[in-house]
């Protein structure tokens, strides 16, 4: 029999209209979402547990919609090394951690596999539930091509097969976005420009022609799924959304007619600070380049000047990270620059119910409603009178829900 839960003398927030609705209760039956309402109306004969939350939040769990889970290094040759046996285990702990921080569901853009999303849904991993792309598809001397200058050997393989591949020319764009498809991916990722950590590419770099671009959205369609693209220059993101391109990623340098073209088509934007600034703060340290160090500085002072732009105009904002390895603990710290710019409930929205519609989900995931999956944080305070609420969850995150089982509990 499934488990129950009633949650009640809870103050309930509705992410997409950004408003906290107060002593109410909520009856969760199995994984999903039963009943909302007032306590007179939610009254279930006999709850398996009933949480009294004596005017706590509830509210969706999160979604960050950037996150790499298999890159658990920044150094890639690192990870390259590793057998499965040692990544994986790193893997898990880092999902379980993510989980832990309030996030109930993650989009992985480059590397996770349906293997680790079903170890997660059959309980031998614990984690956010994991929406998967597969391998990024670069071409060759693109963003994901980490060989070093003078790497000409082999076949032109990648550092890490398993989170890129290269693709050059329309026919081999096809064959290799079918085979991604494949493996069960949800959607397919281009590289269409330079990166911060590219070793031979600037950020400059414009990337995948049109009609290469274009033969990946019409496979992608033709399988149900959409293509997001990795670009921050406004010509490249305006011609992927002119090729039908669903999402764009960090796009920090976007224009007017980006903004434009993003409201046309319905397009969603996922900035990525955090990377920006922690490469910024701790790269030194780490060694990184003087080149890595001034793309980062550009790019981050960009980025904030995007995020305003993209706000004030009304595009589809969602939240993500791109952390990789021991970075990412900082994963709520996006909050926390975001807010410079978005009010809470806007932040709230980009991590709920913004994103629910970019993977398919909405109504799914992202709201506290009847028929919705049980993912559910307790949060001590107010998050849309501040979000540090959220930002700090090791004093504010009580309880921690996802699909009717709790992972999380100080109540």
């Amino acid at each position: 029999m499934s488990v129950t839960t009633l949650f009640r003398g809870a103050a309930v927030l509705d992410a997409e209209r950004g408003e906290l609705e107060g002593d109410r209760s909520v009856l969760v039956v199995g994984d999903r979402i039963a009943e909302v309402g007032s306590a007179a109306e939610v009254r279930p004969p006999d709850p398996d547990r009933v949480v009294d939350l004596r005017g706590r939040t509830l509210m969706p769990g999160l979604i960050d919609a950037h996150v790499h889970v298999y890159v658990q290094s920044m150094d890639l040759s690192q990870v390259e090394s590793w057998l499965p046996s040692y990544l994986v285990p790193k893997a898990a702990k880092a999902l379980g951690e993510m989980l832990r921080r309030g996030f109930t569901t993650v989009r992985d853009v480059g590397g996770a596999d349906f293997a680790l999303a079903q170890s997660i849904e059959e309980g031998l991993v614990t984690g956010p539930r994991l929406i998967h792309g597969g391998p990024a598809l670069s071409q060759t001397g693109g963003h994901g091509d980490f060989r070093s200058r003078g790497d000409f050997g082999g076949h032109g393989c990648l550092r890490c097969p398993t989170i890129f591949r290269l693709a050059d020319g329309p026919d081999e764009v096809r064959r290799v976005v079918r085979d991604v498809l494949r493996g069960g991916a949800h959607h397919i990722k281009l590289m269409l420009s330079g990166g911060v950590l590219s070793p031979t590419d600037s950020i400059t770099s414009v990337q995948y022609t049109a009609e290469e671009i274009a033969v990946a959205v019409r496979e992608a369609d033709a399988a149900g799924k959409y293509v997001t693209g990795h670009t921050f220059l406004a010509g490249a993101i305006n011609s992927a959304l002119r090729q039908g391109v669903r999402c764009i990623e960090h796009g920090n340098f976007i224009d007017d007619t980006s903004v434009g073209l993003f409201a046309e088509h319905d397009a969603f934007l996922v900035p990525t600070l955090t990377i920006v600034r922690a490469i910024q703060e701790l790269g030194p340290a780490m060694g990184l380049s003087g080149d890595v160090l001034a793309k980062s500085a550009e790019v981050f002072e960009a980025g904030m000047t995007a995020l305003e732009r993209a706000h004030r105009g009304g595009v589809n904002l969602v939240y993500g990270t791109d952390l990789l390895g021991d970075l990412q603990t900082r994963q709520l710290e996006e909050l926390t620059l975001r807010a410079e710019v978005q009010p809470p409930a806007d932040l709230i929205r980009s991590a709920t119910t913004t994103p629910a519609r970019l993977l398919g989900m909405a109504g799914e995931i992202g709201v506290v409603a009847p028929g919705a999956y049980a993912d559910l944080l307790v949060v001590d305070g107010d998050p849309l009178a501040g979000i540090s609420v959220l930002a700090a969850p090791e004093r504010h995150l009580n309880l921690v829900m996802k699909a009717g089982t709790v992972y999380h509990d100080t109540m």
